[in-house]
């Protein structure tokens, strides 16, 4: 990657944060066939490989298959070889039946490249934002617009986030996991993940950065009317305008 592309990266890091007020930062992840020779190990162990979005934040690292075998489901949705102890159904939270409808990464990659979007170190195949229900408002109409679509809302698991997006090449909501949210400090309650796919993150920020702008321009605009009438007015929308541009 070219220094003038990893400066791109950073600015729709930036520009992505400072409109949707984000409270972690834009995080990367590429696919590759082999680890990347100027990008280190993941060190360590996670429960998932979930928990990578979150390590993440901290800077560049690439895993291979065996770095995410602690999670069954995980390794399931990144169609990952299984070791013979893994058998998920087991726990009666993902049943045989529910399998096909679960989405699986259509490729087989040997090597994952988890970075922040703003320290990228290889062209991302998907960026995973996340946000909470306001933020998310502002995501859906960008994707109405990008996409001509209504970005799915995902469930159980929160990993099969990346096969979606990976394998139709659109945006797509997850609500999270409760695996997800034992295994991640920065997903509670309040917060889902949004990914959007790398080849229209240049689109979709674009469109980001001028929703946030209208979106607070019309929040000013309603606040305005609201307290015009309940303080006793009957204001139109040439009043509620001409008090907004006061």
């Amino acid at each position: 990657m070219t220094e003038t592309s990893r400066n791109d990266y950073a600015a729709i890091a930036e520009t992505l944060s400072a409109s949707l007020h984000l409270q972690q930062p834009p995080i990367a992840i590429s696919f590759s066939e082999s680890l990347p020779a100027d990008v280190p190990v993941h060190s360590g162990r996670v429960p998932a490989g979930c928990r990578f979005w979150e390590d993440a934040a901290a800077g560049a690292f690439a895993t291979t298959a065996e770095d995410h075998y602690r999670c069954a489901i995980g390794v399931y949705t990144h169609n990952l070889k299984p070791s013979p102890e893994q058998q998920f159904a087991d726990l009666g939270y993902v049943r045989a039946e529910d399998l096909p409808q679960i989405p699986v990464l259509q490729s087989q990659p040997k090597c994952v490249v988890y970075s922040p979007l703003a320290r990228v170190v290889t062209a991302p195949d998907i960026v995973l934002l996340f946000v909470n229900s306001n933020q998310t408002l502002i995501l859906s109409e960008a994707t109405q617009q990008v996409e001509s679509q209504v970005a799915p809302a995902m469930g159980r698991p929160a990993c099969a986030v990346v096969p979606q997006v990976m394998n139709t090449g659109r945006a797509a909501l997850s609500l999270g996991c409760c695996g997800a949210r034992a295994y991640l400090d920065v997903l509670p309650d309040d917060v889902a993940i949004f990914a959007i796919p790398g080849a229209k993150l240049a689109e979709y920020t674009e469109r980001i950065e001028a929703l946030s702008k209208a979106n607070a321009l019309l929040s000013r605009f309603h606040q305005i009317r609201r307290r015009a009438v309940e303080e006793g007015q009957n204001p139109t929308i040439k009043d509620s305008l001409a008090a907004l541009n006061a």
